[in-house]
């Protein structure tokens, strides 16, 4: 890749997957969206060749960024920017700093996702539902689970609802909310609007907390909000989580779907889902199988979606009958 003015972040992104190796690069890759994926896949498939000296900029720019990262989560913007200032110099500082602002990386209430849970729960707990709903949406899933799964049954809707409905949050709610936190925290303010809740984060908590809080909760949100408590079960288990099903369990959901559906979803599925499937099923169906993929030819992404869908309800109904069980572990764990 020859110089032509400055570097996109795509490119650059580009040419550290390329720099790390495929090994290395894969991994990162699947912990990506999949138009992210989609994306960097293109542009390293058409970056034929990149200079030493290009490579060497862009190791060394994402290594600042992330010793910059570590900076905040530790001590704060101020913090950050007199290290970064003492090694790099005032300039090169706050370049970096303008950078991780403007990725959305500085987040507020760091010190809150290294709070043990069971002391974030006495913390927050007297806090007016939307704050609580607003710090939950920072913290990473598995911590909010817990301390959703500790607060009073009678909050736990409400908040899971107030988290799904969040959208953007703005500078001045969350310097306010710090405000209020400030005895025990160290502030980290954003200097933007930044992406958080959402329907997305609420699924994520939900997968995580115990089978009687999840249960409790989207039984609530039935009620209020139909179509919500709709939308964040189609969301909650998806038909690549397959896999993690025993083979009795898959044996089960075999029984109950149409084959001419599961063809249809397998179109768009893993290989490693494909062969779950197959090794469940005896030699001569496996083969009509594929043949039936086979004739299909080439399908709608709409239509493979639907009949993955279609597939996911039957699994989600045998799950709260009994039939079946989804480990989430807690209470669920499996005990061999």
């Amino acid at each position: 890749m020859a110089r032509q003015g400055p570097l996109t972040g795509l490119q650059k992104a580009s040419i550290l997957l390329i720099t790390l190796g495929p090994e290395l690069s894969a991994n990162i890759l699947r912990l990506l969206p999949q138009d992210d994926i989609e994306r960097v896949s293109s542009t390293i498939a058409n970056t034929t060749t990149v200079s030493p000296e290009i490579k060497k900029e862009v190791i060394e720019e994402f290594l600042q960024l992330n010793e910059a990262q570590q900076f905040l989560l530790h001590g704060g913007i101020k913090y950050a920017r007199e290290l970064l200032e003492k090694t790099l110099g005032p300039q090169r500082a706050t370049e970096i700093i303008r950078k991780l602002t403007e990725s959305s990386k500085i987040r507020p209430f760091s010190l809150l996702r290294k709070t043990d849970p069971k002391q974030l729960v006495n913390f927050i707990s007297n806090e007016h539902p939307q704050t609580i709903a607003l710090i939950l949406a920072y913290l990473e899933p598995e911590q909010a689970a817990m301390v959703l799964g500790a607060l009073p049954d009678e909050q736990q809707s409400d908040i899971a609802h107030r988290v799904a409905m969040m959208e953007r949050a703005s500078p001045e709610m969350v310097r306010e909310v710090e405000t209020v936190l400030n005895r025990k925290l160290s502030s980290l303010v954003s200097q933007d609007f930044a992406a958080v809740g959402g329907i997305k984060t609420v699924v994520d908590i939900l997968n995580r907390v115990d089978r009687g809080t999840e249960k409790t909760i989207l039984e609530e949100l039935e009620e209020k909000d139909p179509q919500l408590a709709d939308e964040i079960r189609k969301r909650m288990f998806v038909f690549e989580d397959m896999i993690t099903l025993d083979d009795n369990s898959i044996r089960r959901i075999l029984r109950e779907i149409d084959m001419k559906d599961l063809a249809i979803a397998l179109k768009g599925a893993s290989e490693d889902v494909r062969n779950r499937v197959l090794k469940n099923i005896s030699q001569r169906a496996g083969e009509m199988l594929l043949e039936d993929m086979e004739m299909l030819g080439p399908v709608r992404l709409r239509e493979v979606e639907q009949a993955q869908q279609k597939i996911v309800q039957v699994i989600r109904r045998l799950d709260e009958t009994g039939e079946i069980i989804i480990s989430r572990g807690g209470e669920d764990a499996l005990v061999i």
